[in-house]
């Protein structure tokens, strides 16, 4: 990871996603501020930023992060998530590629370090879709496979949960949930009793997003 993606990262939520104000979130709490990341997630810049800094965090912090064959969760928060980690995996295995074939060229010795695996992405619908297929689950789909499920905030944690489950209903095992910002109201608790020992790691709290945004 770049030495400032994650600082970078965390300037753009506090510019562009946190808000100051009185607010009722979907929980049904009262806030004095608001937290949009899809802004954040959705912006160019922050997309890329987002998807690298979560896909390092995945191999530096999942138990055998070398077997994660996708990473998930609800729409539509989860969406661009999803597709910048997964675009961050492919981007990392081309970067492998070509430093060997540079390697090779030069007739460098390389080192044993294995290459980065492709991570894969898949979507949690609400509800069940009436037509087609009628899946629930769109994108990757494969009973066994180890995957990381994803959320952008994290409040009571309901709508990782509900990824959670729609994950291990469809045959697939969960090794791991990750959040970019905990906004420290509960949602750990609840997510990691339904992980069911997967680690939760979130990129950021509340507290750190209001720091930096009062900083500015």
């Amino acid at each position: 990871m770049p030495i400032d993606a994650r600082t970078d990262l965390l300037n753009l939520i506090a510019t562009l996603s946190f808000r100051l104000g009185d607010f009722t979130l979907a929980s049904g709490q009262k806030s004095d501020y608001y937290i949009d990341c899809r802004t954040t997630t959705l912006h160019a810049e922050g997309g890329r930023l987002s998807g690298l800094v979560l896909y390092d965090l995945i191999r530096e912090m999942v138990p055998h992060s070398e077997g994660i064959e996708a990473v998930g969760g609800l729409t539509m928060g989860a969406d661009p998530l999803v597709s910048n980690i997964a675009s961050a995996s492919a981007w990392a295995l081309a970067d492998h590629k070509e430093m060997l074939e540079l390697s090779n060229e030069l007739e460098l010795a390389t080192g044993s370090e294995p290459a980065p695996a492709l991570i894969h992405g898949f979507l949690v619908r609400k509800a069940e879709k009436s037509h087609g297929t009628g899946r629930r689950i769109e994108g990757f789909l494969k009973k066994g496979a180890r995957v990381v499920i994803v959320d952008d905030v994290c409040t009571t944690g309901g709508s990782t949960v509900t990824a959670i489950e729609a994950a291990r209903d469809a045959g697939m095992t969960v090794a791991a949930v990750l959040c970019l910002v905990d906004r420290e109201q509960g949602g750990r608790a609840n997510i990691e009793a339904a992980a069911a020992g997967a680690p939760f790691f979130s990129v950021f709290t509340a507290g750190d997003v209001r720091a930096a945004h009062l900083a500015l």
